[in-house]
């Protein structure tokens, strides 16, 4: 087993954090299963309490902190839905939080971590870049850093997500996971495998700039430039010193895939007028996967919808737009140039 994680962690996790966070429901689709020719079932943690999977990961991650670290405050770098889940568990027990974000995060995110009452702060064009304000105010205030994904307890409060699948699908062949950092299916494949060696664990991501695919292709990480892209929160790199989610997603997960910003687009419409369902780019990637073909005949298949905090005009523009995607700041692409 890699690093200092076992699935034991995941359980402790799932006791710390069950009273506040929210079990989120698993649904059969006709229609994808068609299309795919799989059992397709959708497990909505877009529906979690601040939109998305980072709640898990972020509320373990405060309350495992001594009463030392809690005074001091927690700070992180985030593309969005990571410092919205720590704001929100940082204020449930009255912590000071600071979010360090670049200029691409969407103004909708932005403002939302700013409506918990963390201080935000807006940092050059990169995670990396706003990374330098975390470490500044690590050294300068003895704030104590929670990263987004490489970090144990962030990658046992996401492994819970894993037993709910677990529990409300036990005949499983094949799940497909959002990838950015890895913290998410590092987690989650880990538990997966523990219970099932057999379990197909599938990563997905965009092809604008996937760091962990680049990575895994590299042998080692690397950096990756950070472009505009429907799946904004897949953005970043997995970081050059990365001690956990790289070798667990070389030890758990059986591939990685990535989709374009065409097949994202698709993905959303399709979620929206087919599955009722109102899904972030990065949580529609492995929808996006079923319906181009890259994922048939995989079983009994699971996809992790993993959140749904999009703009709400970007996603107006996408739900009415046939065969034409958008960029993230709303410049229109035809799908020759995708």
């Amino acid at each position: 087993m890699t690093g200092t994680i076992r699935p034991s962690d995941v359980y402790r996790a799932r006791r710390r954090i069950q009273p506040w966070i929210r079990p989120t429901p698993l649904i059969a689709s006709t229609a994808l299963s068609a299309i795919a020719k799989s059992d397709v079932f959708l497990k909505l943690e877009h529906l979690q309490i601040t939109g998305s999977f980072k709640l898990r990961g972020a509320t373990n991650a405060v309350l495992s902190l001594s009463d030392t670290q809690s005074r001091a405050g927690v700070v992180a770098v985030s593309t969005g839905n990571h410092g919205r889940s720590l704001a929100h568990a940082a204020t449930r027990v009255g912590m000071r939080c600071a979010i360090c974000m670049s200029n691409l995060v969407p103004d909708n995110k932005v403002e939302a971590i700013r409506a918990l009452g963390a201080d935000v702060r807006i940092i050059g064009h990169s995670q990396d870049e706003a990374q330098k304000e975390v470490e500044r105010l690590v050294a300068a205030e003895g704030m104590v850093m929670l990263p987004p994904f490489d970090h144990p307890d962030i990658i046992s409060g996401q492994g819970t997500l894993a037993l709910e699948i677990l529990e409300e699908q036990p005949a499983l062949d094949t799940v497909l996971v959002p990838v950015s950092g890895g913290g998410l299916i590092s987690g989650v494949a880990m538990v997966l495998k523990a219970a099932n060696p057999n379990i197909r664990v599938i990563g997905i991501s965009m092809e604008r700039g996937a760091a962990m695919v680049a990575s895994r292709r590299a042998g080692r990480p690397v950096e990756v430039e950070e472009l505009e892209s429907l799946a904004d929160s897949l953005g970043g790199g997995i970081g050059i010193g990365n001690q956990y989610t790289f070798a667990m997603v070389g030890e758990f997960v059986d591939d990685l895939i990535t989709v374009s910003e065409t097949e994202i687009a698709a993905a959303i419409r399709h979620i929206y007028w087919t599955e009722r369902q109102i899904v972030e780019g990065a949580g529609s990637v492995g929808v996006a996967a079923l319906l181009s073909g890259r994922v048939r005949d995989a079983g009994t298949v699971v996809t992790i919808l993993s959140g749904g905090n999009i703009d709400m005009e970007l996603h107006n523009q996408l739900i009415g737009a046939e065969g034409v995607t958008y960029c993230a700041v709303g410049r229109q692409w035809d799908d020759a140039h995708a």
